[in-house]
C-alpha cells in the first residue's frame, strides 16, 4: 500500500458517532499518530470507544435525538476537547449539510464531502438529476421531494405501481417504504416520513418506480481537491431484510470486467461534475434490463471493509488524507481490479427465526474467529448491554479469499467458531445462506430473503466453539479517558 510521507495536518480528531465505527476510525488514527476523542451519550458511557479515544467527552441524553443529532453539543465538545477536525462517521450526522458548514465555519476540518457536495449529491433526489445529465441511467420517480398525498397520487397515475417511498437524507434502509397496493399507499407513505424525521431529522422523501426482483450494486469512489476520482471494485449487497443489507461481497458475480468498466468511468464522470471530495458510495440496482442509478452516500458505508480487503487499502486513511489536501496517488487502472474476493457477514442483534425481531440483553460470552484472512470490526465485549436505543448491530465479520469459493468456505469456518451468548444474532441466518445453492452460484436479488427465509431453525445449524480469545471488557484499560 501506497504511505504517504508529508506531514498529517490533522493532530487530533473528533469522532462524531459511536460504537464499532468510531472504533474502526481510532484504530487508523492509532497508526497515523492521532488523537482522538469520542463523545458518548448516557447509554454509552461503557462503550468501548470511550476508553479507546486519546480522550472522551460526555454529551447526555439517550436517543440519538437527545446525543449524536445534536450539533451544538458535538461542536462544543470539539471545542472543549481543542480538536482540530471532525470524522462523522457513518449514519447520524454524516450526511447533512448544515452539519458538515458548522464545522468548517468553526474553522475545523471537515473528514467528508463540502456542505454544496453533500446538498447535491446527499439529497436523493438532486443526485438523480445530475445523475440524468451525466447519462448515468435513472429509475423513473418524482422530480423532487414530496410533500402530499396529492402528490403522491399524481405520482402513481404517472408510473403505476409498484413503487419505493424513500428518505431524501440519509440511507441505511431507514425511510424507505415499498408499496404494492393503492390501500397501503396513504399509511406507507406516512411512516416513511415518520422514520426519516426520526433518523435524519429530516422528513422529506420522494418516489421512484420500484424495480422488481433487482440485484443491488455499488461503487465506492475516493475523489480529492486535485481533480482525481476512483471508483474501486464493485459490492454486491442483495442479500437483505427489511431493505438493511446483512451480507456483501466483493466483486459481483454479475458484473463482467466490461460493465466494470463502462459503469466505473459513468460513476466518475458524476462524481467530476458535482465537485465532491472525499469517500463515497454509488448505488444501483440491476435488472434483466441493466443498471439504474439509485443514489449516493456521502459518507463511508458499514461495508467498506469489503472493499479495503480486495484492494489493501485503508479508506479511513485516505478520507484523512484527502481531508489533509493530499492527492491520491493511485491510478484508474490499478485502483478498478479486485485481488481476490471479500464477504462481509453483519452480525447484528437479531431473532431471525422470528422475522428478524431486534433483541436486546447483556453479552454473557464472546468468542470472536480468528485465522488468516479473518476480520473483526465490533464494539462489543463480555458485560456489553445490547439496547433498544441503538442499531443493534454488533459487529462485523470480514474474509478474503484468493477467489469467490475460497472466501465463501473461509466465511464458513469464521461463523462456526463466532460464539455469542446473550442474545440472538444473525450468525445462523449467515450460516445458512452462505449454504445455500443459489448464494454459491451467485443467483440471489434483493428479494431473496423474503422470497425464501423461513421462521425455522434447521437441524443443521449447530455452533462449535473453536480455540479462540475471548473478548471481555476486563482485557482492556477501563478507565474513562480525561478530557483537557
Amino acid at each position: 500500500m501506497f504511505i504517504n510521507k508529508s506531514p498529517i495536518m490533522i493532530q487530533r480528531l473528533l469522532i462524531a458517532n459511536r460504537g464499532e465505527i468510531a472504533l474502526r476510525i481510532i484504530k487508523t488514527c492509532k497508526k497515523m499518530g492521532i488523537e482522538t476523542v469520542a463523545i458518548y451519550s448516557e447509554a454509552d458511557t461503557e462503550s468501548l470507544h470511550t476508553k479507546e479515544a486519546t480522550f472522551a467527552v460526555p454529551i447526555g441524553g439517550y436517543t440519538p435525538r437527545e446525543s449524536y443529532l445534536i450539533m451544538d453539543k458535538i461542536i462544543d465538545a470539539a471545542k472543549k476537547s481543542n480538536a482540530d477536525a471532525i470524522h462523522p462517521g457513518y449514519g447520524f450526522l454524516s450526511e447533512n449539510a448544515e452539519f458538515s458548514r458548522r464545522v468548517q465555519d468553526e474553522g475545523l476540518i471537515f473528514v467528508g464531502p463540502s456542505p454544496e457536495a453533500i446538498l447535491l449529491l446527499g439529497d436523493k433526489t438532486a443526485a438523480k438529476d445530475l445523475a440524468k445529465k451525466c447519462g448515468v441511467p435513472v429509475s423513473p420517480g418524482s422530480d423532487g421531494a414530496i410533500s402530499s398525498l396529492e402528490e403522491l397520487h399524481l405520482i402513481v397515475d404517472s408510473i403505476g405501481l409498484p413503487i419505493m417511498i424513500k428518505a431524501a437524507s440519509g440511507g441505511g434502509g431507514k425511510g424507505m417504504r415499498a408499496v404494492h397496493t393503492m390501500e397501503d399507499l396513504e399509511p406507507m407513505f406516512f411512516s416513511a416520513q415518520r422514520e426519516a424525521l426520526t433518523s435524519f431529522n429530516d422528513d422529506r422523501v420522494f418516489v421512484e418506480r420500484l424495480i422488481v426482483n433487482p440485484r443491488h450494486i455499488e461503487f465506492q469512489i475516493l475523489a480529492d481537491s486535485h481533480g482525481n476520482v476512483l471508483a474501486f471494485p464493485e459490492r454486491e449487497c442483495s442479500i437483505q431484510r427489511r431493505n438493511q443489507k446483512v451480507i456483501e461481497e466483493s466483486p459481483s458475480m454479475a458484473v463482467s470486467p466490461e460493465t466494470r468498466a463502462e459503469l466505473g468511468a459513468a460513476v466518475r464522470r458524476l462524481i467530476k461534475n458535482s465537485g465532491y471530495t472525499n469517500a463515497g458510495t454509488l448505488e444501483f440496482l440491476l435488472d434483466n434490463k441493466g443498471f439504474y442509478f439509485m443514489e449516493v452516500n456521502t459518507r463511508l458505508q458499514v461495508e467498506h471493509p469489503v472493499t479495503e480487503m480486495v484492494t489493501g487499502l485503508d479508506l479511513v486513511e485516505w478520507q484523512i488524507r484527502i481531508a489533509n489536501g493530499e492527492a491520491l496517488p493511485f491510478s484508474v487502472e490499478e485502483a478498478s481490479i479486485p485481488k481476490g474476493h471479500a464477504i462481509e457477514c453483519r452480525v447484528c442483534a437479531e431473532d431471525v427465526f422470528n422475522n428478524f425481531l431486534p433483541d436486546t440483553g447483556i453479552i454473557t460470552d464472546l468468542q470472536l474467529p480468528t485465522g488468516e484472512f479473518v476480520r473483526n470490526d465490533t464494539g462489543v465485549y463480555i458485560g456489553y448491554e445490547i439496547t433498544v436505543h441503538y442499531d443493534p448491530m454488533v459487529g462485523k465479520l470480514i474474509v478474503w479469499g484468493e477467489n469467490r469459493e475460497k472466501a465463501i468456505e473461509t466465511a464458513l469456518k469464521a461463523l462456526q467458531q463466532y460464539h455469542l451468548v446473550g442474545v440472538k444474532t444473525t450468525i445462523p441466518f449467515c450460516q445458512i445462506i452462505l449454504q445455500s445453492d443459489d448464494f454459491k452460484k451467485g443467483l440471489c436479488t434483493t428479494y431473496y430473503v423474503q422470497n425464501n427465509w423461513k421462521n425455522e431453525v434447521p437441524l443443521s445449524i449447530q455452533h462449535s466453539i473453536g480455540a479462540v480469545a475471548s473478548f471481555s471488557r476486563s482485557n482492556l484499560e477501563t478507565r474513562r479517558k480525561p478530557i483537557l
